[in-house]
């Protein structure tokens, strides 16, 4: 008698293939709509008429929503089911996109946008949760790297297309594509995918949002793990928001330009996510996390050092592709220590953990705005500054070699 740990393992080859095209695209929805506006920056600035933190603001204000969204959305399906908060709040990213097109003033589309964030949080939440349901241990990991490979593309691709968009149409254009895309979204909850909560096994526990919550939180591993990954969600957002003007305005790219430069940088988290993967099975996580945190940090020290040292576009580039590698190596490594020890609330955890991570990066990546961006300094120094803090939650509070192994 063959035994099953995890239902998932009694899927059929075609449809765990199905599962990993589905949630992945799921998981998309919330990269594409912060990443495929990035190339309109100095386009938003002139047709709006605002400056550069203004627009920063627009999209701090995504990951804000996008965090807040994650709270509700996480408590809701481990009460509700998966697909209910999926279509809810896909059907409000949808609305908030159709908002945004018609915005004429920076304050409208600020508020669009963290509507937006809010409804984008539905696909990541679910999609994480999903796989809790169904794998545990090697298994899920194994299904978050391949997954990965699909949601990977939508930071390559979304500032790509987002640059050759602005070509035919002015920046609106970009929201009209990003409804379209939640709309596809909708449509796939609706005929393909399966409920992986069912009804018995809802609020099994039988605690309360509010109960869940306090377990996590008093989970000292979960809650370093919550400052680690936000931490380094924030350093990468610092390059999100900085990029764009640092790439067009400081050193003459196109949108066009400037989109490729930003695929060509998407594939060292997607690169990295796919060896710290396959690294997870002969090292252990909290370690794999010991020495991307310290490259990273060692990284952005560099493109300080090299910038003041006047070594010009190649001096920024080549540290701030490993930088972005050794964001990758970090995300699996985070999510699997996140979820391992807590299945029973994994929409719950998977929620607080996007939350943080999305508010964290929300909160500090426009410093470097305020900061100026007439060189690549403040956004080093600014994911220096994450870095650092991410280490020290890294050894202070998960505190590697307290960790428990994984199966």
């Amino acid at each position: 008698m063959t035994i099953h740990p995890n239902p998932g393992d009694l899927l059929s080859r075609r449809r765990k293939l199905l599962y990993i095209l589905l949630l992945g695209a799921l998981t998309a929805l919330g990269p594409f709509t912060i990443d495929l506006y990035l190339p309109a920056f100095p386009a938003l600035e002139t047709s709006l008429g605002v400056s550069e933190a203004q627009v920063q603001l627009t999209l701090a204000g995504t990951t804000v929503g996008f965090a807040l969204g994650q709270l509700v959305v996480g408590p809701f399906s481990d009460k509700f089911g998966r697909r209910r908060p999926l279509i809810l709040a896909t059907a409000l990213h949808i609305a908030a996109s159709v908002g945004a097109a018609l915005s004429t003033d920076i304050a409208s589309l600020g508020l669009f946008r963290v509507l937006m964030g809010i409804g984008a949080a539905g696909g990541g939440v679910v999609a994480m949760a999903m796989v809790r349901d169904l794998f545990s241990g090697y298994a899920m990991v194994r299904m978050f790297s391949r997954m990965a490979l699909v949601n990977g593309l939508a930071p390559i691709l979304a500032p790509v297309i987002g640059s050759q968009l602005l070509l035919v149409m002015p920046w609106p254009g970009i929201f009209v594509f990003l409804a379209s895309y939640g709309t596809l979204v909708i449509v796939s909850a609706l005929f393909l995918v399966r409920e992986t909560l069912p009804p018995e096994k809802r609020n099994q526990s039988g605690m309360t949002a509010r109960q869940r919550y306090k377990v996590l939180f008093t989970d000292r591993i979960f809650v370093g793990l919550l400052l680690l990954g936000g931490m380094n969600f924030a350093g990468l957002f610092t390059y999100l928001s900085a990029s764009p003007f640092l790439f067009q305005n400081v050193f003459g790219f196109s949108p066009q330009q400037y989109g490729l430069l930003f695929g060509i940088n998407s594939l060292g988290i997607v690169g990295g996510v796919q060896t710290s993967s396959r690294l997870i099975k002969r090292v252990p996580p909290q370690w794999i996390l010991a020495c991307s945190t310290a490259w990273m940090f060692l990284m952005a020290v560099l493109i300080v050092i090299f910038d003041q040292l006047g070594l010009g576009l190649w001096g920024v580039l080549v540290p701030l592709w490993f930088y972005i590698l050794g964001t990758g190596f970090t995300f699996p490594c985070v999510q699997v220590l996140a979820l391992a020890s807590h299945g029973a609330q994994a929409g719950t955890a998977a929620s607080l953990l996007g939350a943080a991570t999305f508010l964290m990066a929300g909160l500090i990546s426009p410093v470097v705005g305020w900061l100026g961006i007439q060189s690549a300094t403040p956004m080093g120094a600014v994911q220096a500054a994450c870095i650092l803090l991410s280490i020290t939650a890294l050894w202070l509070v998960v505190r590697p070699r307290t960790v428990p192994s994984i199966h």
